[in-house]
Order: structure tokens, then sequence, then C-alpha cells
């Protein structure tokens, strides 16, 4: 199994520990996601000292308050890392307010170009107010705009509505814990749909525990138990599953 998104920094337990737990459930290779520049650094640590772990570098719509172009540069300087795999996760959020729209779209604006310059994949972040659609839908127009043809992954994937457009464009669709919580039927209807060649799974450790663990910090080993509801979800056995969103994500990040 695979843990296309996570943040081992964030994570309660020592980082021995969690991979240790993450290898005795069979998670054999992980992306581990920097937030900002202190991040960015601790997550090209990890993946220097652990064979399993690789690494995506990038800014936090959240933190995007005062992105510029020496921030756009460094991106630019720590994506040529032989073990950085993606930029971001970059995208809006619209939900929070710590960083302003405008801040946000200029920071997102700028990884799109760090990642078509190095040709990686980018990871996006895109939450939006309850009830509204605006973030989601102002990240597919500028990605529509700037980046028609990259390489997109949609971490988190949450947005059942435009499933069918993240499909039509050949976007990763990556699903974390709350697609098993009981509320999420429409969302599991959505990740029957995802093309099989485009799925994939992950934690967002230390967030969205999948409901068998809710209550609990998440971490990589728990991946296994969203990728069991993805997988009857799909109407597949776990194991198929596992060999679909290993050989997505080995094409992907090419580990």
């Amino acid at each position: 199994m695979i843990d296309s998104h996570t943040h081992l920094l964030l994570c309660e337990k020592p980082e021995a520990e969690l991979l240790a737990a993450a290898a005795e459930a069979g998670v054999e290779r992980m992306l581990n996601v920097g937030l900002d520049e202190e991040t960015n650094a601790g997550v090209i640590a990890a993946a220097e000292r652990n064979d399993v772990v690789f690494a995506a570098v990038g800014r936090h719509p959240n933190d995007a308050t005062g992105f510029d172009d020496t921030a756009a540069a460094e991106l630019l300087r720590l994506g040529t890392h032989e073990k950085v795999r993606a930029i971001g996760e970059t995208g809006l959020d619209y939900y929070r307010d710590t960083a302003a729209p405008d801040e946000q779209r200029r920071a997102f604006a700028a990884q799109i170009e760090v990642a078509l310059e190095l040709d990686l994949p980018i990871v996006i972040h895109a939450r939006d107010a309850e009830g509204e659609s605006t973030a989601i839908d102002e990240i597919f127009a500028t990605l529509d705009a700037r980046a028609p043809s990259h390489t997109v992954i949609l971490h988190c994937f949450s947005a059942p509505q435009r499933v069918a457009d993240a499909a039509e464009r050949g976007w990763y669709c990556s699903f974390a814990g709350n697609v098993t919580y009981p509320s999420a039927k429409e969302l599991r209807f959505a990740a029957a749909k995802v093309p099989a060649d485009r799925i994939l799974v992950e934690t967002d450790a230390p967030y969205l525990s999948p409901q068998p663990l809710r209550g609990k910090r998440n971490e990589p080993a728990n991946v296994v138990e969203t990728a069991k509801v993805l997988a009857a979800e799909r109407g597949v056995s776990y194991e198929q599953l596992e060999r679909t969103v290993q050989a997505n994500a080995r094409l992907l990040f090419g580990w």
C-alpha cells in the first residue's frame, strides 16, 4: 500500500515509530508534504533519512501571506532535490481566513509555474465554505488557463460534483479518511467513478483519521482502513485496489 499525502512532522509519534507501524501495516511508500519553508526543509530531511519516504514542497494556501519571488525561487531550488516528487500542497482555501484570497492566488499561480518548470506534479488543496464551490471552481479555471495539460493531484478529494470534470482532465483524485465517514455517501459514490488509473489513497496525517479510528491522531499506517472502504465501494478486493494505487503512485512519483 502507499500513502500519497502525509505530514510526518505534524504527527504525535516519533518518525521512526510512525514508519515502523506503517511498514507493519504494509505501507511501502509515502509522499511527505511540506507546507512552508520550515516544513519543506523537514520533509526533504525525512526523505534523505528514509528510503520509503519521498517529498513534496510547497506553500499551503493558509500560509500564503507574504509569498514572493524569493519564496518561489526557493521552491524551485528545493524542487530539484532527487527525492522531491511533487510541488504543493497549494491551491485555495476559502473556509479559513488566515490568508487573503489575493495572497493565496499569487502563491498558487507561482507554484504552478514552478511545477511546470520542473515538470513535477502539482498537489492541490481546495476547501470552500460550507455549501459553496468558489475555491474549487476557481482552481479548475486557473489550472485550465495556466497548466491545461499538466499532471494534477486533487489531494483529499472532497468535491463529488466535480469527479467527472477531473476525470476529463486526466487528473488524479486522492481520497483520505473522510471518505469513510457515515455522512460521506456522495463522496464514496464519486470514488467509485474515478478511473482506475487515476485513483490514489492517502491519510493527510495527522488529520482525518478513518472512521474506525476517529478521535485519534492519524498516521500513515491507517491508510489501509481508507483503502478497505474504497475497495468495497468500487467492488474490488483490497489486494486489487492496492495493486492499482501502487501502480498509479509509481507512475506519478517515479518511486
